[in-house]
């Protein structure tokens, strides 16, 4: 289910609240987010052992296989940087969740976090995790709510933010599972790349 957006609405008071204009700034610089977590698991204590490393791999599966249901119903939405919403996103994964990708990358993460028993910068990372994407979502929920009004607040009422629940009704929409798996490939690597240097970094440690 979809609808066009009118080019430039006029921002709605939720867009302009404090929090909202934070996360605008961080909405624009998402993509660097996980930079500082990347250098911490580098730099600081870290442990791999087969347990962690295996559970710490099923939760970023997790949170990839969340990401790639909601790439496959938005497809090029979820690349935007501007404020310009084409359509209002409400089946596959977003019928159940309002912020599918925003939650497999806490769950991504905190499989890192896991696999490399980064246990002393864990809570630290995803406080500061949490607070970015709650300022995000803020954000995204005002641009929305400028650009599609009552349509959007129906839908915001009826399905939750961050805790997945089955859909009364599942609205109907196109998926493009083979497109989202294609797109979302960075994730596995990004998983074996940082926890094959956190490796390395051990080795070199204990030699």
């Amino acid at each position: 289910m979809s609808r066009s957006a009118t080019d430039g609405p006029p921002p709605c008071a939720a867009e302009c609240a404090l929090r909202a204009r934070i996360g605008s700034v961080l909405f624009r610089h998402r993509s660097w987010i996980p930079v500082p977590l990347v250098l911490l698991l580098v730099a600081g204590p870290t442990e791999v052992q087969a347990p962690a490393l295996l559970l710490g791999a099923l939760v970023t599966m997790a949170g990839m296989a969340i990401r790639a249901a909601g790439v496959a119903a938005a497809g090029t939405s979820t690349r935007r940087r501007s404020r310009a919403v084409a359509r209002l996103i409400t089946h596959g994964a977003f019928a159940w969740v309002r912020n599918p990708l925003y939650l497999g990358n806490l769950l991504l993460w905190t499989g890192v976090l896991v696999a490399t028993q980064a246990w002393l910068i864990a809570p630290g990372v995803l406080l500061a995790f949490s607070a970015i994407y709650a300022c995000i979502v803020r954000y995204e929920e005002g641009v929305l709510e400028s650009t599609f009004g009552d349509e959007y607040l129906a839908y915001k009422s009826s399905v939750p933010r961050w805790v997945p629940r089955r859909p009364a009704r599942p609205a109907s929409g196109a998926r493009d599972w083979r497109s989202a798996w294609h797109k979302e490939w960075h994730s596995a690597a990004a998983f074996v790349v940082i926890t094959a240097a956190i490796i390395l970094k051990e080795l070199a440690l204990q030699g």
